[in-house]
């Protein structure tokens, strides 16, 4: 690897794909010609998880020359049509992570993504509890399990150059705290959050609070909250220092 070498990144989630929103979205992702490097989708990808929905964001995503990777959200995942979704966009190119992770190599630099939806389970002082009716505890067993594959993403990933972990939900309060106090419990879950302090990765991107906040952290790992509507941006852009000692995330225009 160079002694230092940067990564643009560009980042979004909840962008709510469907016809349309065509017109819109070809725009925003064919304007990020020679603007980043590597595309990164955090969820809600569709309006209402229809096969047809994601053809217009796999359309867009077309217009990019550089590698994208994608998780879904739970929109994606309203018709019951997740791994229809899914091939829709695979056929476009784009890598759709749930509950696995990948490595590319761009540059001669190894970049480890963990990718997956996440769940619900609030935060501490308003958690779920593994406890009563089957269908409460099937909730927590949903959650365990997005938890052990990320753990497992990041120990596969962890002798990559840079480290990326990909949800939808949010693993901190901090993200979400502007969101009703009411629905915290269904924005994340603070679970999500301990195979990312085991395992620090470099950055951590989600969605889904749509009046969330931008950034938090998880000790030293910054997360983002890249939604559309917190961001005010099609993408958010991030510069990523990759250097022989340390690793910095910078955000830029």
């Amino acid at each position: 690897m160079k002694a230092v070498t940067t990564f643009r990144i560009a980042a979004a989630a909840d962008i709510h794909g469907s016809e349309v929103h065509r017109e819109r979205l070809e725009k925003s992702f064919g304007g990020l010609d020679g603007r980043a490097d590597l595309v990164l989708l955090a969820g809600d990808l569709t309006t209402h998880g229809e096969p047809e929905q994601a053809a217009v964001v796999a359309d867009a995503c077309r217009l990019v020359q550089v590698p994208v990777v994608a998780v879904l959200g739970n929109h994606d995942f309203h018709a019951g049509k997740e791994r229809e979704v899914a091939a829709v966009l695979g056929d476009a190119g784009v890598t759709v992570l749930h509950r696995h992770w990948t490595v590319l190599d761009l540059d001669h630099t190894e970049i480890g993504i963990v990718g997956t939806k996440g769940f619900i389970g609030g935060f501490p002082g308003s958690t779920l509890p593994d406890f009563g009716e089957p269908l409460l505890r099937q909730v927590y067993a949903e959650t365990t399990a997005e938890q052990q594959a990320l753990a497992e993403g990041l120990r596969c990933v962890a002798q990559s150059d840079l480290r990326i972990v990909l949800l939808h939900y949010a693993p901190i309060e901090e993200t979400v705290a502007d969101e009703p106090l009411g629905i915290h419990t269904f924005l994340g879950s603070s679970r999500l959050g301990i195979p990312i302090a085991e395992y620090p990765p470099d950055i951590v991107l989600h969605g889904h609070a749509h009046m969330g906040r931008f950034e938090g952290r998880i000790g030293d790992v910054p997360v983002y909250n890249v939604a559309v509507h917190v961001t005010g941006r099609d993408f958010w852009i991030f510069d990523l220092e990759i250097a022989a000692r340390g690793r910095t995330a910078v955000e830029v225009e």
